[in-house]
């Protein structure tokens, strides 16, 4: 085939300066003449080819590679360079017999099976992203287990025998499992999903009630924290007055809590300057009363049926009643302290806070008389004098203690202290007998396990300390005399108005002495 030239267009010629310049005119292109055969040979391509990637990357610079390892460049003497390479080719071969298997195995199924893990020659992993799969950027997760499927509206799936209503064991047991997930965070319900749990209506009922009753218990716990005086702490109210008395030098320091009670805490401090009215102690106790009612339900009756805070405590909200109990405790141990009687000597109240002189040395406290030994001389002098501070209680200062007993006295500088009077009542209290019959009893026991001969019984003390002549040969007939009087003083109080005990009584008490 003879060659045919390929011509270009004729130029142009010279034309306007205006078209040379501007963008839109028609480009003066010179074409190269040249034959088909240049065209169609290969060579040329390749050049041009490789004239085109220098042009389009004129920074690259060629990298010398190793030599490939073949059989050509090998060192065939080592006998082990020679076993690998006769095993990588074994391995090759093998890996492609896998995959045959593979296809023909799986075809068009849906379902395919992997020898993957037969493999000689793993495929290196990818160093690209995009087969990477970031589960945070996923609706799925797959390390959670799938949420059982809800039945459909019309409350069935499948047919004939293969037919599961919405009442079906197994989907009602897995639906209350999920269910589960709608409890409070701090109810703890584990992976029940993951673990394919079934729960029955009945658990799953008891399970939501008793997650309600701890969401709303912990509520509560929450708020009364908040408001009230917790164990061995205070609440912001509470320690603002403590700040306000420790800036006010009434108090130099508070060191800690020493004692904790079903209606209080006492901490001890020790005292400020001393003031032209006010005698501070060098040490002080510091009694808060809990701002919670649950300790004072059952305790109520010592004051709302006490003639001094009767028409007071119908008027006051239920947290004040708290204050009106440390404002009778401290009258109580003012009456105690003008009438001689070792007790606490009160040094300031500020609403439910108490402070008082301290019982006891250097921070610590003086033992109960529960916890203290003492010898048969100590105790025989302790009874004697614990009877005759309850014939002074009664007779002068008009109270009863209420609440007498090892627990409430100590032993300190060698003689007994009553503590612990903000529940002591006056003799005109509906039961204030009835108390006075308790304490008697509490102390006749005491001392009569403690070993002191002299110790009366309760009944024998109960006359001794009133004045009162009850001759009743059993403890249940007594009981119903101690009842008779109470009763014939209330009506007498209803009927006059008056404060003034009704009593019968043969003269004054005797005194005991050792």
């Amino acid at each position: 085939m003879d060659p045919v030239g390929i011509a270009a267009a004729p130029d142009a010629g010279p034309g306007p300066a205006w078209r040379s310049k501007c963008p839109w005119g028609a480009p003066n292109t010179t074409s190269i003449s040249c034959s088909l055969a240049d065209v169609m040979s290969e060579q040329l391509a390749k050049e041009l080819q490789l004239e085109e990637e220098n042009a389009a990357f004129p920074e690259v610079v060629a990298v010398d590679e190793g030599p490939f390892i073949t059989g050509e460049n090998v060192d065939t003497s080592s006998d082990l360079m020679l076993a690998q390479m006769l095993q990588m080719e074994f391995d090759r071969e093998y890996d492609a017999q896998l995959r045959r298997e593979e296809k023909k195995i799986n075809g068009d199924s849906k379902v395919s099976i992997s020898f993957e893990n037969y493999r000689k020659v793993h495929p290196y992993d990818s160093d690209s992203s995009e087969d990477e799969v970031d589960w945070q950027d996923t609706r799925h997760d797959p390390y959670r287990a799938d949420k059982p499927t809800t039945t459909p509206r019309r409350g069935f799936v499948g047919k004939g025998k293969d037919i599961t209503t919405k009442h079906d064991e197994v989907v009602c047991g897995r639906k209350n499992t999920a269910r589960m997930e709608n409890f409070a965070p701090e109810f703890q319900v584990g992976d029940g999903i993951g673990m394919d749990l079934k729960l029955s209506n009945q658990v799953f009922n008891a399970l939501k009630q008793h997650a309600y009753s701890e969401e709303r218990r912990s509520a509560r716990l929450h708020e009364k924290k908040e408001h009230s005086t917790a164990e061995k702490a205070v609440d912001p109210k509470t320690r603002l007055l403590l700040y306000k008395m420790v800036n006010a030098g009434m108090l130099e320091t508070i060191t800690g809590c020493i004692s904790t009670g079903k209606e209080s805490v006492v901490f001890h401090a020790y005292g400020g300057n001393a003031t032209e009215d006010k005698v501070i102690p060098p040490e002080c106790a510091i009694k808060v009363f809990k701002t919670t009612l649950n300790e004072f339900k059952n305790r109520d009756k010592y004051i709302k049926d006490d003639y001094r805070f009767k028409d007071r405590f119908s008027k006051l909200n239920p947290r004040k009643i708290i204050r009106m109990w440390a404002e009778k405790e401290m009258h109580n141990l003012t009456r105690m302290q003008n009438a001689g009687i070792p007790c606490p000597q009160v040094v300031s109240l500020k609403k439910h806070v108490l402070v008082m002189s301290f019982i006891g040395q250097d921070q610590v406290p003086a033992p109960k008389l529960k916890d203290v030994t003492l010898s048969s001389e100590d105790m025989k002098k302790a009874y004697y004098q614990i009877l005759n501070m309850m014939q002074q209680l009664y007779k002068e200062c008009n109270l009863v203690h209420a609440d007498l007993s090892e627990y409430n006295m100590l032993w300190h500088d060698g003689k007994v202290w009553l503590i612990d009077v903000s529940q002591s009542v006056e003799p005109t209290h509906p039961h204030g007998l009835e108390f006075l019959f308790r304490d008697c009893r509490n102390v006749s026991q005491f001392f009569q396990k403690g070993g002191v001969a002299e110790a009366l019984n309760e009944r024998e003390l109960f006359n001794a300390v009133s004045g009162l002549n009850i001759t009743a040969d059993n403890e249940v007939d007594f009981q119903a005399e101690i009842e008779a009087l109470e009763k014939m003083n209330e009506d007498h109080v209803q009927n006059h108005g008056k404060k003034l005990s009704m009593f019968s009584s043969d003269g004054d008490p005797p005194i005991y002495d050792e």
